[in-house]
């Protein structure tokens, strides 16, 4: 089942019409009729439960002996009695309000306790994964009914409690749908985004990911909602539920005591049962056909596939660390804004050893200065630029000597620190903008998401000034594409909504990752432009990663040239194109000069290629 979003999933902010729903999922599921009939069917139920006092006169738990298996249409009783005197109609529909009442229990007792795990295993992994993993195969492993005696043989006969524990102990199943869900999600670019814009697990988690796996949880809840019926009767018919409540498992269970005398009335009960479950059923193999076809899958499915290209291809995905001088400058230096140290990354093989990536990389970058960052796929440019960011994979090893932005040690920073310092500190450029923006959200809404969470505007100002920062990077109506969701615009207004977003809670340094793929001419002239002068109006440092020379002769001030993980010059950009002193360095210019179109030197193959981003996962 792919965990795709379900459209106009909660947005806390009230950005006009934000928070509208995706239009087209309710006209699908109302084009299916077996789920059109199951929800009038559903909602009528609700409605019989909840008049129930008022269309019925009769008490449903009241005996009459009098009327003891009186059959339908008696004098006030149009369906009958049973074997002790009750009204079959009563009884029905009091049954209804039980059968109702046990479905919400379990969805909420099982969604309550899975979903937030499943979130959690899933996001975080490592030791959180392993001990809920364990503790969900160990519920798993549980005799449900064995757990429902000896529960309901220690505080007596309650069908809320037994429902509650049976809520639990089919809990882990919500938990694995969730797990996988959110482990396929969490990988995507736009989960990498918003880390880097300095958002909190938690609100990652609740904003970013949940919206997108909520889908097959709302399937499994409208399943669940029938088990939970069909659970509620069977404990009545063993004589385990509640005595004092009406249940059509009570009224199966004395149909079965006078099924000879009276074998009409196995007839209502089972009716209302099979309806409900299959009404439930079908309602959920509904929101399944419906939500499938909801553009956000379309949007997904491309992702999936530049990140399968990539992987086929290795490109550089992130930007690389910051640079200037050969040699990092000193702590007291008050020009440096960042500075790396010795920095080494390495993985684990399945055989046991490491394999190094980046190693001993030491670099600077200067305030108000733009550092390029250029190498072919696999020097190492991604790997250092994670390393700076904090977003390497798991199971990378990574050290260094020195790691410090702005004075600050990076490498002594907790996860909330480090999730303050970015957007506000240190902003990020991704490639490829249509997999970096959620399909989830409006474009507006993931603007001002950061700026209220930094900067602490509150939701009008932000949205003003998150107009003022489109408009301020070219986008021609920015109401328009404050409205819009990342598929309703070109790829190179995303990348503009991207560098708005980057710029937006004025970091100290931006760190830009090819940001003129896949746009161009016109447009990467445009783009080049827009960070030039941006730079130049909020003195900011800026690492540009890049495979194309012509753009590092255009914007940057110094160049570092990476291979196989390492540095091996530093230079000004007119004494690196005039005198390359490397020999390496002279080869990529010529390659530059005569293979690769407009300088493109990515193209070129290295031995000791470094994993990219897709690859270490």
């Amino acid at each position: 089942m792919t965990a795709n979003l379900v459209p106009g999933a909660a947005n806390a902010l009230s950005l006009d019409d934000d928070t509208e729903p995706r239009p087209g999922v309710i006209r699908r599921l109302l084009r299916d009729p077996a789920a059109v009939v199951s929800l009038a069917y559903v909602v009528v139920l609700i409605v019989l439960a909840v008049l129930a006092p008022v269309i019925s006169p009769q008490d449903p738990t009241t005996s009459n002996l009098a009327d003891v298996l009186a059959p339908p249409f008696s004098p006030g009783h149009p369906l009958g009695a049973d074997g002790v005197g009750r009204d079959v109609f009563a009884n029905l529909l009091y049954g209804a309000q039980t059968s109702v009442q046990s479905a919400l229990i379990v969805v909420a007792v099982s969604l309550l306790v899975g979903v937030p795990t499943g979130l959690l295993a899933g996001y975080r992994r490592g030791w959180v994964d392993a001990v809920a993993s364990w503790l969900s195969g160990a519920v798993l492993s549980l005799p449900a009914i064995v757990v429902l005696l000896v529960v309901l043989a220690r505080v007596g006969r309650s069908s809320a409690l037994a429902l509650a524990v049976f809520g639990v102990l089919i809990s882990p199943t919500v938990f694995l749908l969730i797990r996988s869900s959110v482990r396929a999600v969490r990988e995507e670019l736009y989960v990498d985004a918003a880390k880097v814009s300095g958002l909190t697990d938690v609100r990652i988690m609740r904003r970013h990911i949940l919206p997108v796996v909520i889908k097959p949880t709302i399937i499994y809840a409208a399943l669940l909602s029938g088990a939970g019926i069909g659970i509620e009767a069977g404990i009545a018919f063993l004589g385990l539920g509640s005595a004092d409540r009406a249940s059509w498992g009570l009224m199966l269970a004395d149909a079965t005591q006078n099924v000879y005398t009276a074998p009409w009335l196995f007839i209502w009960p089972t009716i209302a049962l099979v309806l409900t479950v299959i009404a439930f059923t079908l309602i959920g193999n509904g929101l399944r056909d419906a939500l499938s076809g909801d553009s956000d899958s379309d949007a997904r499915r491309r992702s999936r596939r530049q990140r399968a290209a990539a992987a086929a291809t290795p490109t550089p995905q992130v930007a690389a660390a910051p640079s200037s001088a050969t040699s990092p400058a000193s702590e007291d230096d008050p020009r440096a804004l960042l500075t790396v140290e010795g920095l080494r990354v390495s993985y684990p093989r399945p055989d046991g050893s490491e394999v190094t990536v980046v190693d001993g990389v030491s670099l600077r970058v200067e305030r108000g200065t733009v550092l390029g960052l250029v190498g072919e796929s696999g020097s190492g440019k991604s790997q250092s630029a994670f390393s700076v960011l904090g977003l390497l994979p798991g199971e990378a090893r990574m050290s260094a000597d020195r790691l410090s932005f702005d004075g600050v040690d990076l490498l002594s920073l907790s996860r909330k620190d480090l999730n303050a310092l970015r957007g506000s500190g240190i902003g990020y450029i991704p490639q490829e903008p249509m997999s970096n923006l959620d399909p989830s959200f409006r474009i507006g809404f993931q603007l001002v998401e950061p700026m209220r969470h930094h900067l602490g505007l509150s939701t009008r100002a932000a949205k003003a000034e998150a107009l003022s920062l489109l408009a301020r990077v070219g986008i021609p109506d920015p109401e328009r594409t404050f409205r819009s969701y990342p598929h309703e615009v070109s790829g190179g207004m995303a990348q503009r909504v991207l560098i708005a977003g980057a710029v937006s809670c004025n970091p100290r340094l931006l760190i830009a990752d090819e940001p003129t793929t896949a746009l161009d001419v016109t447009v990467q002239a445009d783009v080049l432009e827009l960070l030039r002068s941006l730079q130049a109006e909020r003195e900011m440092g800026v690492v540009l990663v890049t495979h194309n020379l012509g753009v590092v002769a255009d914007i940057c001030d110094r160049v570092a040239v990476m291979r196989s993980g390492q540095i091996v010059e530093v230079a000004d950009v007119d004494d690196l194109f005039e005198h390359p002193q490397h020999e390496y360095t002279r080869m990529l210019l010529n390659a530059a000069e005569t293979g690769s179109p407009a300088g493109d030197i990515g193209d070129i193959t290295d031995a000791a290629a470094t994993p990219t981003r897709e690859e270490t996962h």
